[in-house]
């Protein structure tokens, strides 16, 4: 038997797909943004911080500089925690809005760093400390994207359940 719908339950869930296809673009274009910033930072951190944070650290400069790429995926989970806590409380929108300004703000910073020749030690640690916000944030966004694109998905169809297994 073929179920049809009528006209007013088609109206009825027309803001429903309204708002689930607004959640989603929503969640991948902060996912766009983050990402983008981390494959800028993983551009930078192998062709010019090795020289500008570990100039004292010789051939293991590189690897200095790269290793500070790798702190924000080290962050990841503490932010997917501690953010998806917050989105429990104050509204996944509201975290995913300041997801988006820890990520720009952070970026910002690190163009603003003093150089090793400039600060000395202060500025690789700083260096790391940014990079520690940066990975809160994409943890955070990923977590609370997700969840958002489901919490607002239609009650039927494809897309009502989270992919798995």
């Amino acid at each position: 038997m073929v179920h049809t719908q009528s006209v007013a339950e088609r109206s009825a869930a027309r803001p429903l797909m309204k708002q689930s296809t607004k959640s989603a673009v929503a969640s991948f274009l902060g996912a766009m943004l983050e990402y983008y910033d981390m494959s800028i930072y993983a551009s930078a951190s192998a062709l010019v911080f090795s020289k500008l944070f570990f100039p004292a650290s010789g051939e293991s400069a590189l690897l200095l500089s790269l290793a500070t790429f790798g702190v924000a995926y080290v962050a990841r989970p503490l932010g997917g925690l501690l953010l998806g806590h917050f989105g429990d409380k104050v509204g996944r929108r509201n975290v995913l809005v300041v997801t988006l300004v820890m990520m720009g703000a952070a970026t910002f910073a690190i163009g603003c760093l003093p150089t090793y020749s400039q600060a000395g030690l202060l500025a690789p640690v700083l260096l790391v400390i940014m990079r520690l916000i940066q990975g809160v944030s994409v943890g955070g966004e990923a977590a609370g994207a997700s969840t958002l694109t489901l919490e607002h998905a239609p009650p039927t169809g494809e897309a009502s359940s989270p992919p798995g297994p």
